[in-house]
């Protein structure tokens, strides 16, 4: 692959090039449409890890995002100023980091309400209507697509089609920023066990597009290696969960510091550091905030010296690790001891677990209410309609599908409505739906 082509200027959605205004590169202007956009700011009402936290202190989706992006460009600008003398020269060191940021940033902006236990629900109740009539007129592909559903692909579904430019090119974003954004650059016949995919089949067409005009390394029909900056965002992403999820338990008082700080410590590796702290009367927040700020000096250090060891192989497109694995061993080693302690006593608290159960019923009642009223119209039309699938329609606004849409497309943009929801409206919702408002 080379750089001329991955850090491309052209626009999706745009025929031809947009011109740079004063202070801001084409590569600004797709940090603030992401910044300025809907979709975005939503992401402040939507579960990261704990649905309903009361908490002030505690991760969403959207702070998540934000302190993703703050990495991904200092990750971005580090490898931008070693790679310096092979950049094109419309871009600078500081452009690849606002490329990472913007992409951070959008990394989670497809992702349904509740978090994953959202991506659950949904996945779960196409599954268990597998066999229901009103699935049997898709392709195989189509129903994968759907009970595989996945924020990945959703966020590119969102960020090319559905906000600002309604099916006109979204947000318009460069190609290296939507090149980034693809952690997974392939459909669902290639999730593999994980489920893991960034493009649904009704975006198959702007992924190959974007594959080829970028020079991504073909790995199959419909399969692309990943752009060179997309690993730089995965690595922003993993460093987080694993130090801001440890941080959200303490706050929750699911785990005290004391569980924690060792795995803080072998995340810091060998950074000296004040360790006064530890003995003073300071609260659990301001010591986790001490061991903070080394661990993820550490972390991104280690990741920056693996993308320089593994360069020739990420350029070729035949890197397949994660570079936040492959580097420093004691990052490694606290990195799978945070996702024990995680596993074992984060995500089975009894409050967690109430509310992950009720966000299935919640999503339960919306998909049963849109997707038969979708269901209904696409056999029906629009004036065979009942009186309460209308509404539920209606309820849609622009993104209610026409009745002589193909249904596999008539189901998507129930669930862009759907998935597109804050938890607080999506429970509200439901219950209204469910006739509990009343």
């Amino acid at each position: 692959m080379q750089w001329a082509q991955l850090l491309t200027t052209q626009r999706y959605g745009h025929a031809e090039l947009t011109p740079d205004e004063v202070g801001r590169s084409h590569f600004h202007k797709d940090h603030d449409r992401i910044i300025f956009s809907s979709a975005f700011r939503r992401l402040g009402r939507k579960t990261q890890v704990h649905p309903f936290a009361l908490n002030d202190h505690i991760h969403t989706r959207l702070t998540h995002s934000m302190e993703v992006g703050s990495l991904g460009r200092s990750l971005g600008i580090r490898v931008g100023e070693l790679i310096a003398d092979e950049l094109p020269p419309w871009v600078t060191p500081h452009d690849l980091g606002m490329i990472v940021q913007s992409a951070c940033l959008a990394h989670d902006i497809g992702n349904p309400p509740f978090g994953h236990a959202g991506e659950y629900a949904i996945r779960d109740w196409f599954s268990r209507h597998q066999d229901d009539q009103r699935l049997e007129p898709l392709s195989e592909l189509e129903q994968m697509d759907l009970q595989v559903f996945e924020g990945n692909a959703q966020g590119f579904r969102v960020v090319t089609r559905i906000e600002n430019h309604l099916f006109d090119g979204g947000l318009r974003l460069t190609f290296p920023t939507l090149g980034t954004l693809l952690k997974y650059p392939w459909g669902v016949e290639h999730a593999g066990w994980r489920g893991k995919f960034s493009a649904f089949c009704s975006e198959h067409e702007i992924l190959n597009a974007l594959g080829r005009d970028l020079g991504l390394v073909s790995q199959g029909e419909g399969r692309w290696c990943r752009h060179p900056l997309a690993y730089l965002l995965e690595a922003a992403d993993d460093i987080c969960y694993a130090i801001l999820d440890l941080e959200d338990a303490i706050e929750l008082h699911i785990l005290g510091f004391e569980d924690v700080k060792q795995i803080l410590l072998l995340l810091c590796g060998d950074l000296e550091f004040d360790d006064a702290i530890f003995a003073s009367q300071a609260s659990a927040r301001r010591k986790i905030s001490a061991l903070r700020g080394k661990a993820m000096e550490n972390m991104v250090n280690s990741v920056v010296q693996v993308f320089v060891q593994r360069y020739e192989a990420i350029m070729a497109g035949a890197y397949s690790g994660e570079l936040l694995l492959d580097g420093d061993p004691l990052v490694r080693e606290g990195i799978s001891t945070a996702k024990r302690v995680a596993r074992e006593r984060v995500f089975p608290d009894t409050r967690k677990a109430e509310l992950e159960v009720g966000a299935y019923t919640t999503l339960g009642i919306l998909l049963d209410a849109f997707m038969e009223a979708v269901y209904e119209q696409n056999c029906k039309g629009r004036g065979g309609l009942g009186y309460r699938s209308q509404k539920i329609i209606s309820l849609m606004g622009i993104h209610a599908p026409e009745a002589d849409w193909p249904l596999y497309d008539s189901y998507r943009r129930a669930l862009d409505f759907i998935s597109g929801m804050t938890d607080n409206y999506a429970s509200y919702l439901a219950r209204q739906i469910g006739g509990v408002g009343l």
